[in-house]
């Protein structure tokens, strides 16, 4: 996938990624992807205007990300250029992802900025490792369940359900069409304790984790207790992984009231260590759901 420009860390800041957040970046990644198709074929940006009858200066918006993109103008010149079918369906993915990202701007003032960037990248991502030592990870959580987790930090009914809808609309990632990121989610069996929303919520909550467990592009692995005791850290951990013409991979550490965006070659190594030897200590597929299914029985009606 053409890249999106490689953040560059300022000298006080450096892990603190700059990249562009929601429907900016996908707009930018499939500017740059048409023009790199455009620029294979030996076409000009003229030559593209005749196609969908506009400017030339609509096409270079186009390409920079600058205008959003018509999915009806966009596939008329993927069909003009005789794009393989790889690149028609990353087209077509990146079109979802632009409509996806614009659809989230409803949630804006429910969403912290920390974490509209994540959002952003997630979508982006060809992998996503996770860590949770307290709750579930975001991406599998169940509407109940997310309820549970925002009414603790808010008290206003209309909030509560507007983050809470914030909340599943970011799952649709894991459903969309290719590209979508694989997912690697490293729970604490601390997790599987601790019934958010109570016990009926918990049971429902679980049943999904052994319901999105068959998907072959998640794997969802517990870490029992006892287990990698050494290498277990106080908090969550995101790691997200990038073609390699796109974004460089990062680490995102979420605070109480903020985030850390770690961009850093040799931090972002450490973390990735960290979530492999997690994984290492990790119990397998089958004896994840096993313990899953344990921790039902105690939140069985």
């Amino acid at each position: 996938m053409p890249a999106v420009p490689r953040p560059r860390p300022d000298n006080e800041e450096g892990s603190v990624t700059r990249l562009p957040v929601g429907r900016e970046a996908a707009n930018m990644l499939l500017g740059e992807h048409l023009r790199q198709c455009r620029e294979e074929r030996r076409l000009t940006q003229t030559d593209l205007a005749h196609v969908i009858r506009a400017s030339v200066s609509k096409i270079s918006r186009l390409e920079r990300g600058e205008s959003p993109p018509k999915p009806r103008d966009v596939m008329d010149l993927a069909r003009f250029m005789r794009l393989s079918p790889q690149d028609q369906r990353t087209i077509e993915g990146l079109l979802e992802q632009a409509r996806t990202s614009a659809r989230y701007q409803q949630f804006s003032d429910v969403t912290p900025t920390y974490l509209k960037r994540l959002i952003a990248l997630e979508a982006s991502a060809r992998e996503i490792h996770a860590y949770e030592n307290q709750v579930v990870p975001g991406l599998l959580q169940i509407r109940e369940y997310a309820r549970s987790l925002v009414s603790t930090a808010r008290s206003d009914p209309w909030e509560i359900e507007r983050t809470t809808e914030m909340r599943i609309w970011r799952q649709e990632i894991l459903e969309r069409l290719p590209p979508r990121p694989r997912l690697t989610a490293l729970i604490d069996e601390g997790v599987l304790r601790r019934p958010r929303g109570g016990k009926e919520v918990m049971h429902r909550q679980l049943q999904h984790l052994l319901d999105k467990s068959d998907n072959d592009r998640i794997n969802i692995r517990i870490v029992p207790f006892g287990a990698g005791a050494e290498v277990t850290p106080p908090y969550a951990i995101t790691q997200l992984q990038f073609d390699g013409d796109g974004p460089s991979d990062l680490v995102y550490v979420e605070h109480i009231n903020g985030a850390n965006y770690i961009t850093d070659p040799e931090e972002v190594d450490r973390y990735r260590r960290d979530l492999a030897q997690l994984q290492c200590c990790a119990a397998d597929r089958k004896e994840s759901r096993e313990l899953i299914c344990e921790a039902m029985g105690r939140y069985a009606a």
